[in-house]
């Protein structure tokens, strides 16, 4: 199994909307691939709740039984739109994937 964990940080305004509405948006666009995305065995997003200056906005994790199953999903055209659009209104992004379970990338 890999695990793929995002950290965001949006920018204020950025394509007509607040903050608040892009996380909307991509939140909601993100929980939308589960199920379209086959390889895509669960996903959470989270917003922060306590705003320190250490914390970013938001976060996506996901878990993918193998690697050719996270390369599915990153190449999958409804994942690329939203990248596209994230692109848009980030202003930081931090990743990690690691592996866990009985199998190894």
């Amino acid at each position: 199994m890999l695990k793929h964990i995002v950290f965001w940080k949006f920018l204020d305004n950025a394509e007509g909307h607040t903050k608040q509405e892009n996380m909307e948006i991509v939140r909601d666009a993100l929980m939308s691939l589960v199920g379209r995305v086959p390889s895509l065995v669960s996903a959470e997003v989270g917003m922060d709740a306590l705003h320190t200056p250490a914390s970013s906005d938001m976060c996506l994790i996901c878990t993918f039984p193998d690697k050719e199953g996270f390369i599915a999903y990153r190449d999958h055209p409804e994942h690329q739109k939203i990248l596209a659009y994230l692109g848009k209104v980030i202003a930081e992004r931090k990743v990690i994937d690691y592996c866990f379970g009985d199998g190894a990338l």
